[in-house]
């Protein structure tokens, strides 16, 4: 059958939100996304239903869920079981768009790096000159920026202009974190920590209960703290160290960690294994391995 450009758009829209929240979608929300009179949307939802590749859900909670045959279609495959490549721009994910295809135009020009990026959704959310970032992709951890250049509303692509290109680290953060862990019992005094810090170069150590397990951890800041209010240099770290400590097992991928540093505002966490801490990762670590992050 021949779609209309418009029926396109909004099919495409309504598979792409439809995976993204797992619940049919009302066509307010496809107006939304694409820019369109709502009206415009819900009488084109009818002819899609008519053909068969959209099926309506009643009730206040209800709206509309793709066929098996609009994937068909759309030549979009089993879109359940593939790995979502998001799409930003301003630091926000573009929503109802999903890329599906990355390809390098130029590589070889001293000056110029261009890519074309096939998306699920309308091109018509972009404007020439949009500054974007598209990633991670599933298998090279790669992230891409730049700039639209052009676009090709027909294929549903994306001209980019690359500035940059970020190949993320694969491996577990156990081969970047600290070690061997620098540590501190439950008895230790704020010049205990102190000395630990100066000899060490390091800002931070986890204070740990006589078993090994983690009972907390003080940092440079916490030291500073403390003799502000008054607290002399013999007093124990338990007086001034955050008892509630941010710990990732050591089998997840160093990139995972950066939303959490970002969330949870600090500057390093325990890395554990079987509930044991064995080191330590800092901001500075992470900065380290990929700068522009």
């Amino acid at each position: 059958m021949e779609l209309s450009p418009i029926q396109k758009d909004i099919l495409i829209t309504l598979i792409t939100l439809y995976h993204q929240s797992s619940h049919s979608i009302k066509g307010e929300e496809i107006a939304e996304v694409l820019k369109r009179n709502p009206g415009t949307v819900r009488n084109q939802m009818q002819a899609l239903k008519a053909l068969g590749l959209v099926d309506g859900v009643p009730g206040p909670k209800g709206g509309y869920s793709p066929t098996a045959r609009a994937y068909k279609e759309l030549n979009l495959g089993d879109l359940e079981h593939q790995f979502e490549v998001p799409i930003f721009r301003g630091g926000e994910k573009v929503k109802g768009i999903r890329v599906t295809e990355l390809g390098f135009t130029t590589l070889c020009h001293p000056d110029l790096c261009q890519a074309m990026v096939r998306i699920i959704g309308s091109v018509k959310l972009f404007r020439i000159g949009d500054m974007v970032s598209i990633g991670p992709t599933p298998v090279n951890k790669l992230l891409v920026r730049g700039e639209i250049f052009g676009m090709d509303e027909n294929q549903q692509v994306l001209l980019i202009s690359v500035s940059e290109m970020i190949s993320l680290p694969k491996k577990s953060i156990k081969h970047y974190m600290s070690t061997p862990l620098l540590t501190l019992p439950l008895t230790a005094t704020l010049r205990d920590a102190a000395h630990l810090f100066h000899t060490h170069h390091i800002h931070g150590a986890p204070v740990l209960k006589e078993g090994g397990d983690l009972a907390g951890i003080v940092t440079l800041s916490d030291l500073a703290r403390g003799l502000d209010e008054g607290l002399t240099l013999d007093v124990p770290v338990t007086r001034v160290m955050t008892r509630e400590v941010i710990e990732a097992p050591s089998s997840i991928q160093l990139y995972d960690l950066v939303g959490r540093f970002k969330e949870r505002e600090i500057g390093r966490l325990i890395v554990v294994e079987e509930g044991k801490p064995i080191g330590i990762i800092t901001q500075t670590d992470i900065i380290r391995v990929f700068p522009s992050l």
